[in-house]
């Protein structure tokens, strides 16, 4: 990314982040990879426990090393070995996580979050029970508004997520959703039963928080997960 395009990109994230703090989440810039890890590190105490939920951007920004290696009770979904009773339950013990990291699947410019799940655990964990969320987000996830998030969640990162989990949907085939378009009228915008092996089963908006500060953001200037 050229000098002019991050200065745009950067522009744009600064306003996001005003508008979600006017929405009571505490959100920061960072420029890089590296910046990441260190605002996590900031953010994290040694010897609580830490959990995640599925993202491609904490393996490229190297937080899931940090928490492997740091001096933290890690509840580490990606453990080798791991039967998926076991998996399960590591969901279960995150309610009760000191700190759950994520990414999101958009972040608009007018301050909300998008987040879309299949099982639902994450969606679920960053809702309610850990006493604070990191969700670690690249400037190609932030979006105008809510029509323009869901469109990305259709034509970017659900086709993206189906090919790295194969999972045989319309959207791993043909690489965007059997209905690309939002609807006004239904946020997601699929007709009943016209996608079976959906991975989008559970879509949440986080917008203003009564909790202030629970939910952090951290806005990379690089482009970072799907």
């Amino acid at each position: 990314m050229d000098e002019h395009n991050k200065a745009c990109f950067k522009a744009n994230a600064m306003e996001t982040i005003e508008n979600l703090k006017k929405n009571q989440i505490t959100a920061y810039y960072v420029e890089d990879k590296q910046q990441a890890v260190q605002k996590v590190t900031s953010l994290l105490k040694a010897g609580e426990t830490v959990s995640v939920g599925g993202s491609m951007t904490l393996f490229e920004t190297g937080i899931i090393d940090l928490l492997r290696n740091g001096t933290y009770k890690f509840l580490d979904r990606y453990e080798k070995g791991l039967t998926k009773d076991q998996v399960n339950e590591i969901y279960r013990k995150s309610f009760y996580a000191d700190t759950y990291l994520a990414s999101a699947n958009a972040v608009t410019r007018h301050g909300e979050i998008l987040e879309v799940d299949g099982n639902g655990n994450r969606v679920a964990a960053i809702t309610w029970g850990p006493k604070q969320v990191i969700l670690v987000v690249g400037i190609n996830k932030i979006t105008q508004d809510l029509s323009s998030a869901v469109e990305r969640v259709k034509n970017i990162a659900t086709p993206s997520n189906t090919r790295r989990l194969k999972v045989d949907t319309f959207c791993m085939k043909h690489g965007h959703c059997i209905s690309p378009y939002c609807d006004a009228h239904n946020l997601m915008a699929l007709s009943a039963g016209s996608c079976p092996d959906s991975i989008c089963s559970i879509s949440t908006v986080f917008s203003h928080q009564l909790h202030a500060g629970r939910i952090k953001v951290i806005i990379v200037g690089e482009q970072l997960g799907y």
